[in-house]
């Protein structure tokens, strides 16, 4: 099986190898089957092994987006009459607190202009000021509204000495960046199985603490699909989900997982990191500016200010990448206005060269010159 390969720039879906796109081609099984439960087993535990997570971690997975599980942890894990503390610089950590509003629960926002990079005397401030109140404190690691990584362990650091639990939205970065929670034991982590893992899309999934997991079982669950508890409980007796499974996805999973581990963690961040040095070269030769600084990038996604030239236009560059086979994203609410290249998936360096080749040619074809 050949399929036409597109290069994907856009923060995820990412593009995917061949093996994991025939991974989805498998007879047909009834996901309770031991056979079956067998490969879900196997898939969590790989997905704590990518970040080495110990024998107190579990792994709880959910049919959908990311969005998913990042709505099943906030709805199921703050306390009645207790409030989270939402850092926001971007959309997804707005979408965190719009998450918390829609459920009742009660929410400080540390909300910021998307591309700001987040202050931690200003969060410990509020964390002084709601002492009593607080249970959880949530933050996006890479936020892919501007390519931003936050400075995640600052926020570990103000949660352990508030003692508060803190949930970490790690969609955009699990299995790119590398992280170790044996060394930095966060309560919640969230991702997905179609970014940086390099899966499709259609599950998402949990990394917690087992003990906070089986707290859970004796705390009133607000939602009923996405309670983590309840999916927690019966993952953990039947080794099975609640309801039907994403089974193709699980299998191309599986598959992504096995392609994951024989690159190597780190050998897949740096193959990440070539991509972005490639490309932020390229941009730079062209006459594109970033919107964010360099010590702010995350190296895995990019946000591009947009031309001021009356020759530019977005969605005309979008279509004359698109039709020669590269994908990329617009921006979504910075303060400057700017379109989003990411550099994850099953690429390298040559696509990223290719990728900016046909760039050139569109700015040359429409004579772009004012990139300030």
């Amino acid at each position: 099986m050949k399929v036409k390969r597109n290069i994907l720039l856009n923060p995820g879906p990412a593009t995917t190898s061949d093996s994991v796109k025939r991974a989805l081609v498998v007879p047909d099984i009834c996901p309770r089957e031991k056979e079956f439960c067998a490969i879900v087993s196997s898939v969590r535990s790989q997905l704590l092994q990518v970040v080495n997570a110990e024998a107190d971690y579990d792994c709880v997975i959910f049919g959908g987006s990311g969005t998913a599980s990042v709505e099943a942890v906030i709805s199921s894990v703050v306390p009645a009459g207790k409030k989270v503390l939402v850092v926001s610089n971007g959309a997804y950590g707005t979408r965190m607190i719009r998450i918390a509003q829609r459920y009742g629960i009660g929410v400080i926002a540390y909300e910021i202009p998307y591309g700001d990079y987040p202050a931690a005397a200003a969060v410990e401030k509020l964390l002084q000021e709601n002492v009593g109140e607080l249970s959880h404190l949530a933050i996006v690691h890479h936020e892919t509204t501007t390519g931003m990584l936050n400075p995640i362990e600052d926020f570990l650091r103000l949660a352990r000495r508030f003692r508060l639990e803190i949930i970490v939205d790690a969609i955009s970065s699990y299995a790119g960046i590398p992280m170790d929670l044996a060394r930095t034991d966060y309560d919640y982590v969230i991702s997905t199985a179609n970014k940086n893992l390099q899966g499709m899309a259609g599950l998402s999934f949990v990394i917690a603490k087992k003990s906070l997991l089986q707290d859970l079982r004796h705390r009133p669950q607000r939602s009923f699909y996405l309670s983590l508890g309840d999916q927690y409980a019966f993952l953990d007796q039947h080794q099975q989900m609640q309801f039907t499974a994403p089974v193709q996805i699980i299998y191309a999973l599986k598959q992504a997982l096995t392609e994951y581990f024989a690159e190597g963690g780190q050998a897949r961040w740096q193959r990440y990191v070539a991509n972005w040095e490639a490309l932020v070269a390229g941009l730079a030769g062209i006459g594109f500016k970033l919107l964010l600084p360099l010590s702010a990038q995350s190296k895995l996604l990019t946000a591009v200010s947009e031309p001021a030239d009356s020759r530019y236009d977005f969605d005309h560059m979008h279509d004359h990448l698109y039709e020669r086979g590269f994908t990329i994203y617009p921006g979504k609410g910075a303060k400057n206005s700017s379109f989003r290249i990411a550099n994850i998936g099953d690429i390298g360096v040559a696509d990223i060269e290719n990728f900016l080749q046909a760039l050139r040619e569109y700015v040359a074809l429409r004579g772009i010159r004012n990139f300030s």
